[in-house]
């Protein structure tokens, strides 16, 4: 029995499913992140040693999967193609290898087909849709420090701003403060300027405050309320485009990642500013997830290959 495995590479974790194949999913796991617009070359490594035990553990040897598809962010950086091949070479792996973009492997798993389109908004944020025509398109994605906008790092630091100018008086005292203290632990906003500009402190930090929006939208806070729908409009900003550039303005977008699928303040914003814009298109949640996508590209690989 041959096996494939399908990881999604999102910001902050990497998620795994592995297949026989046949497609009958024998098991999934999380592991950490293998982004490196966002994490470093020593805690990748130790990512990819651990998911490549694991696979080979679950398929009986590595030489058992014949096909590995991984669909990561930051896939644009043309140098982290190469190095994430490394990285699997590196763990002994010397099967079939895809390396694709995240939302290629988001589409596929959420449309279960690989026309459509996908908003994803989780550490970061992007849109991607494909045509029946082959006619793709893709906005954002660009990273935390020029894009992600609407994304868990772009809610993070909305929050982290809300702070700092409640207390200098730009805004009215807001919830967020004190939630923002609690979570970090900390009492004065010298602490947290300390904490964002600590050289140890990455996007998946930030990205981590982003449940307490939810919080503090059910508390009725201005500032929290106006946060989730600034990030709504943000992600309404990313689809727009491509459904524009498609033609694809009846049919269904597939919403995917923490934000759309946890903080309901900001996707019901969103979908109701979609609704009003493109009265014929549906929201829905993603049917499976990338990692589901990435073994449906894996099986393709795997099965064309033996035509």
């Amino acid at each position: 029995m041959r096996f494939v495995a399908g990881l999604d590479g999102g910001g902050t974790k990497t998620s795994v499913t592995v297949a026989d194949e046949n497609g009958l999913v024998i098991q999934t796991f999380i592991s950490g992140a293998i982004n490196y617009n966002g994490q470093d070359e020593t805690s990748i490594r130790w990512s990819f040693q651990e998911i490549f035990e694991k696979i080979a553990k679950i398929c009986g040897g590595l030489t058992h999967c014949a096909q590995i598809c991984i669909g990561a962010a930051g896939v644009s950086n043309p140098t982290v193609i190469a190095r994430l091949e490394a990285n699997v070479r590196e763990c002994g792996y010397q099967g079939g290898l895809n390396i694709t973009g995240d939302h290629e492997t988001a589409l596929y798993g959420a449309q279960d087909s690989m026309h459509g389109i996908i908003l994803i908004a989780g550490t970061g944020s992007i849109c991607y849709g494909k045509n029946k025509l082959g006619i793709s398109h893709r906005t954002g994605g660009f990273g935390h420090l020029i894009d992600d906008e609407g994304s868990g790092y772009s809610i993070g630091r909305d929050l982290l701003s809300a702070v700092v100018q409640a207390s200098d008086g730009r805004l009215s005292q807001t919830a967020i403060t004190n939630m923002v203290y609690d979570q970090l632990q900390v009492e004065t906003v010298q602490q947290i300027i300390g904490f964002v500009y600590d050289k140890g402190t990455n996007k998946k930090d930030i990205a981590a405050l982003a449940p307490i929006l939810s919080a503090a939208c059910s508390a009725g806070d201005i500032a929290a309320l106006s946060i989730a729908k600034k990030n709504a409009s943000s992600l309404l900003d990313l689809a727009v485009p491509v459904v524009e550039r498609l033609s694809q303005q009846e049919g269904i977008l597939a919403m995917a990642g923490s934000v759309l699928l946890n903080a309901d303040y900001v996707r019901t914003a969103f979908v109701e500013m979609l609704k009003q814009r493109y009265p014929r298109m549906d929201a829905i949640a993603a049917k499976k997830d990338a990692s589901y996508g990435a073994v449906l590209m894996a099986l393709g690989r795997l099965h064309s290959s033996c035509c």
